[in-house]
């Protein structure tokens, strides 16, 4: 009678087994690979019929037990190839440039839905307030007229003049009212006020938004890849990010666009607009030419100096404003972020790689514009329900939300982080489609790159 063994799957027949002295030659003995074990299916195996005509196997019927394991040899390498990142963690460590575990729509359904209510009376509310503010500085400055009170006049007005951007900015978005034409008429007196092209800068601020994250497509402070940065004569590199020249950069973005890009936000056929929008930005450049001609009427008929101390300073505070906040909304984390570049990109991981920023006292004065990863991902928020909505979506977005550094009544910190960012923030490469900041130790002549 034949010998039988239990199986891991049923009873089957011993086999002899050869027994080699020596090992095999195709299995050397002292291998430095390790075993490892895999279990085989049990469909793997023919398990033979037990039960036969005149055999009583003691009513064990089929016994059901597990498969046989295999011995398999891997190497360290293959071994490594097996871990894999999943919900942004790669071996225990948070991957920022991985794809998160959760959808748009996951987000969108954390937030409140009155969240996304815009109220037109409390948007009007806030420009009421913040021309009011414009004008009462401008008032007490004239009157004190003194170089003690300048200086604090300068200050205070260009971050009105801020305050004044973002309410414009959220008509461009239309978080501002669901009333299109509101929107328009508001931007345009607001924006044209600080010499801003209203649907010029909407359309390409909507382009930004759309693409953020882009190294290629975003439109607002998106990196250089190599082969632009290398191609910038040196003077062009140094202004580009040597301090205070990079925070006076939006006027000159206004009219040439970004490194590498081509265009104007007043020029209807440029390369930012498509020509059913040709009307929209000669209507936006009248108006701005219009706030210009107004300017040199006040000039002659105030003087030149008077009109500087009360409108152009202001101007060029607002400006450094407008930069600096955009900016840091997109650099200076203590960890890099990640850029992306062809299918690695997604609207949504996009807009992961933003920051919030707490601005202290200015959090309230220029509306709340430090709460920027819910905006970006949902601009038609209004500002007044940002706060919320991003407490509510942070169990959401767990690691992928980089909470904020406290701040102290003004927001002197960041000063220290955008001057590390521009020592550090040089370029991308252009290989690859997840790729993050590299320094040039060569920039300022010596490595600063420590």
């Amino acid at each position: 009678m034949a010998s039988w063994v239990v199986s891991e799957c049923s009873l089957r027949p011993f086999t002899a087994v050869k027994i080699h002295h020596k090992p095999r030659p195709s299995l050397p003995s002292n291998t430095i690979n390790a075993f490892k074990f895999k279990p085989l299916p049990c469909s793997a195996f023919k398990v033979p019929t037990l039960w036969s005509k005149g055999r009583n196997l003691g009513g064990l019927g089929l016994l059901n037990v597990s498969a046989p394991l295999k011995v398999t040899i891997t190497s360290e390498e293959d071994k490594g190839k097996e871990e894999s990142t999943t919900d942004g963690v790669n071996n225990g460590e948070f991957d920022p440039g991985a794809a998160p575990p959760f959808k748009l729509s996951d987000i969108k359904a954390a937030i409140p839905k009155h969240c996304w209510v815009k109220d037109p009376w409390r948007s009007m509310s806030y420009v009421v307030r913040d021309v009011v503010v414009v004008f009462g500085l401008a008032a007490v400055a004239a009157y004190f007229n003194n170089w003690f009170v300048w200086p604090l006049y300068w200050i205070a007005q260009g971050t009105m003049f801020w305050a004044l951007f973002v309410l414009g900015h959220d008509c461009g978005h239309g978080s501002f009212s669901n009333n299109p034409a509101l929107n328009s008429v508001a931007g345009h007196l607001l924006h044209s006020s600080i010499l801003v092209p209203y649907h010029g800068w909407r359309i390409s601020h909507r382009t930004h938004h759309q693409n953020h994250g882009h190294i290629e497509n975003d439109e607002s402070w998106h990196p250089l890849s190599e082969k632009i940065y290398k191609s910038l004569d040196n003077a062009t590199r140094l202004l580009r990010f040597t301090l205070p020249f990079p925070m006076l950069a939006y006027p000159i973005y206004l009219w040439s666009r970004s490194p590498g890009k081509k265009g104007s936000h007043f020029h209807p056929d440029s390369d930012l607009f498509v020509p059913n929008e040709r009307k929209d930005i000669i209507t936006s450049t009248a108006c701005w030419t219009a706030m210009v001609g107004l300017l040199a009427y006040l000039s002659f008929a105030m003087g030149p100096m008077p009109l500087l101390k009360l409108y152009g300073i202001p101007y060029a505070i607002f400006v450094m404003w407008l930069d600096l906040v955009t900016y840091l909304h997109h650099h200076g984390h203590d960890e890099k972020l990640p850029w992306y570049r062809g299918k690695e990109w997604s609207y949504l991981r996009g807009g992961l790689t933003t920051l919030d920023r707490d601005y202290g006292w200015i959090n309230n004065i220029h509306h709340d514009i430090g709460t920027h990863v819910i905006h970006h991902l949902f601009p038609q928020i209004p500002h007044y329900h940002l706060i919320e909505a991003t407490e509510a979506a942070k169990p959401v977005l767990g690691k992928y939300y980089r909470e904020p550094k406290k701040s102290g009544p003004l927001p002197f910190y960041l000063l220290g982080i955008l001057i590390k960012s521009m020592r550090k923030d040089h370029y991308v490469s252009d290989i690859g489609d997840v790729v993050y900041y590299q320094t040039d130790p060569q920039l300022y002549g010596t490595n600063k790159s420590d």
